[in-house]
Order: structure tokens, then sequence, then C-alpha cells
């Protein structure tokens, strides 16, 4: 943090009246007092700017608490790590139903793609310090035009919370190869990731620190560099060229698949065992315009957690790394929006607090994303249409 950032603090000073006319007509008395804004957290020094600071801090940059902790002291603001904690998640429970609506929101979709990575909570119940807890990620396709990214805290990477994740999810979802994802309704169709092939053919391809080029390698290569050219086309568009390009060179990986005779074990074989188990759901992307040729989109997302995994380490408890799915669903869906996170989420922390404590989904549903002032709107009819004619 800039030693040269000032941080702002507005105090109320507001006074109270009595009407002396009014008493001597009823006997009572009759006090007036300005309304003053809801605080933020009552009877503390906490306001939005410097929680949205200490926030963004932490889940943008990855910036630890406790190194936070100096450059707070040298403006002039003594804080503990405990005080900051206690802040992010406290208010992480205010901004919860938005969190809530968005949930719901990703729910409705037609195109969804999903990840999961390991993280550590030390006090959980029922589980050793040392154990691995999941974040879930869940997020709309680039061509959506409200782009949600969703992070969700499980205790295990079970099957059992793929379904909760995706219960009222019915459409095409891309994920890789882990069997969790097979527990899922019948509702859910699942499409594959050649990112996740190729990662596994590339293993193979090196010998002596050198890549060697290999049959299966050489065409996936040429499927991505077809897939680079397109990406911003619509996706009848897409559609139409993966039929009329990349099935050719998906014969021609197949065949090859089909007669390669290698050692189960090896590194090859298992690149090929991969490919073969999830042939199905990749083929199906040839007739899928709306979604990219690999999940890298939702890997991207997470690797937001693991770089901040590698500074802050873990989650002491289950409400903490609650508040961690919370902050990073809001932060990363406004970044994919084209809004500033640190504004979004400053706004949230001053308007929150004005609506009443039982605000109905209606009321809040203004505080989404896409309804931040400066978000960024598509038309998407003016976009295909505009894709579609320089694609032709």
């Amino acid at each position: 943090m800039s030693e040269q950032r000032r941080i702002n603090f507005t105090i109320y000073h507001t006074r109270t009246y009595k009407c002396l006319e009014c008493e001597l007509e009823d006997g009572i008395a009759h006090l007036i007092q300005a309304h003053t804004p809801a605080a933020l957290i009552p009877h503390s020094l906490a306001s939005a700017l410097v929680v949205a600071e200490i926030i963004c801090q932490k889940f943008i940059l990855g910036t630890p608490l406790y190194r936070q902790l100096p450059n707070w002291k040298r403006l002039g603001i003594a804080l503990s790590e405990a005080t900051a904690t206690n802040w992010i998640i406290k208010l992480s429970q205010m901004v919860a139903p938005i969190y809530d609506l968005l949930w719901q929101a990703i729910s409705a979709q037609r195109y969804l793609q999903g990840d999961e990575t390991p993280i550590q909570v030390l006090r959980e119940s029922g589980k050793a310090a040392t154990a691995k807890s999941y974040m879930w990620v869940a997020r709309t396709v680039k061509q959506c035009p409200q782009q949600i990214i969703l992070y969700a805290y499980s205790k295990t990477r079970s099957g059992t919370f793929a379904q909760k994740l995706y219960q009222n999810f019915a459409g095409i979802l891309q994920c890789d190869g882990y069997a969790g994802y097979n527990l899922l309704a019948n509702s859910v169709t699942r499409v594959g990731c050649w990112a996740h092939v190729r990662r596994k053919f590339y293993d193979a391809a090196q010998v002596n620190g050198k890549t060697v080029a290999s049959v299966p390698l050489t065409l996936i290569d040429e499927m991505f560099a077809h897939e680079r050219q397109w990406q911003h086309f619509s996706p009848r568009v897409r559609r139409r060229r993966r039929r009329s390009q990349i099935r050719k060179l998906l014969k021609r990986f197949w065949k090859w698949i089909d007669s390669a005779q290698v050692l189960p074990k090896s590194r090859l074989g298992k690149a090929i065992t991969y490919a073969v188990d999830q042939r199905p759901t990749l083929d199906r992307l040839i007739n899928i315009g709306m979604m990219d040729w690999s999940n890298n989109a939702s890997e991207c997302n997470m690797k937001r957690l693991v770089i901040g995994r590698k500074n802050w380490l873990f989650s002491t408890s289950p409400a903490g790394v609650r508040s961690t799915a919370i902050w990073l669903t809001l932060i990363e869906s406004a970044k994919a929006n084209g809004i500033d996170p640190r504004a979004y989420i400053t706004y949230l922390l001053k308007e929150l607090p004005q609506q009443p404590d039982f605000a109905d989904p209606a009321q809040l549903a203004v505080y989404l994303p896409w309804h931040y002032p400066g978000a960024r709107h598509q038309n998407k009819k003016t976009t295909d249409k505009h894709q579609t004619k320089n694609a032709a």
C-alpha cells in the first residue's frame, strides 16, 4: 500500500431538538433528531473505505493481514490482526445475500464452466489441521452478457458437493475428468476440456528436457490455433467453423489414438487412456459454439485463490474460508463485468447497511455487479451480428 494513499473518515454530528409548543399542548416531550446513515459496524471505527482496502489488499494482491498492519500503522491506524479478521468475516455475512443471489443467477444459466482446488482449514470439526478441504468455482462462459464467477467452500472433494453446487442447474457444464462430476443429475450435460488432454500429451512428449513433436500433440495444437482465431466470433459461427475445419482434425486424432500401441502405464499410455475416457465429452464441443475449446477460464479464476493461498497459506476456521469464498465471488465477478472491484466493494459496504434488516431479493438485486454504475453492458444481438459479419 502506498504511504501516500489518504484514508478519509466521515464523522457525523447530529442535534436533537425539542418542540416546546407541542409539549404545552399534550404534556409529552417531542424530541426530533436528524437521521444519520447506519454504521457499517455499530460502535466500531470500521469504515467502508478502510475495510474495502483491507479486503482488496488480501484478495486481489494476496497480501496477508499481518503484512498489511505495518502499513496501516504508518498511516496512523492501529489495527490488530484479530480485528481485521473479524471485520472481514462479519461483513462477509452482511454481503452474503448478494452472494446468494449470484448463486441463484448462475444456476439459471444454460452454459457453465467449473473447477475445484484444495485449501487448508486449521480448525475444522472432525478433521486434522493438515487435512484438505476444497474450494469449488463455477462460472458463466465468456460470451454471457452477465458474468458470474462463484466460489463455494466444501469440506471434501466428494461428488455430493458437486450435486449441491449444481442442484438447480440444468444445462451444459464444462469441467475436467474428475469422477465426482459423474454424480450430477441427468439434467446436466458434461463437455470436456482439450487443455487437460493436451497437458498429458505434452508431458508425454518431454524427452531429456525437450519437447519431441508427436502426432496427437500436433493435432491438438492445430485445433487450438483455429480456436484462437475464432474466439471473438459468435457461437453460431464458431460451431460452423468447428464442423467444417476441426472435425477433420478430430477424425485424424481419434484414428491415431485407436491405432496406437503403447504401454498402458507409460506417460503416453496414460494420456491416451485419459483421452479415450473423455472422448464423448470432448466430441460434444464440435456442436456447442458457446463453449470454449478448453476450461482455462475457470482455471484462471481458480488461480486467483491459488496465488492468495501461497501468501496467506490457510484459513483458520470454516467461517474464515466461507468469507473467502464470498469476497472472491464479488471481486472476480466485478472484474469480469468490467468494474473496479475496490470501488464495487466500497459501494456495497456503504449501501447495504442502509437497507432494512429483512430486505427482499428485489431490493437487493440492484446491487448485483451488472447493475453497478459503470458496468460493461453488451448488446448481444449487435455483438453477434458484428462478429458474424467479420467472420464471413
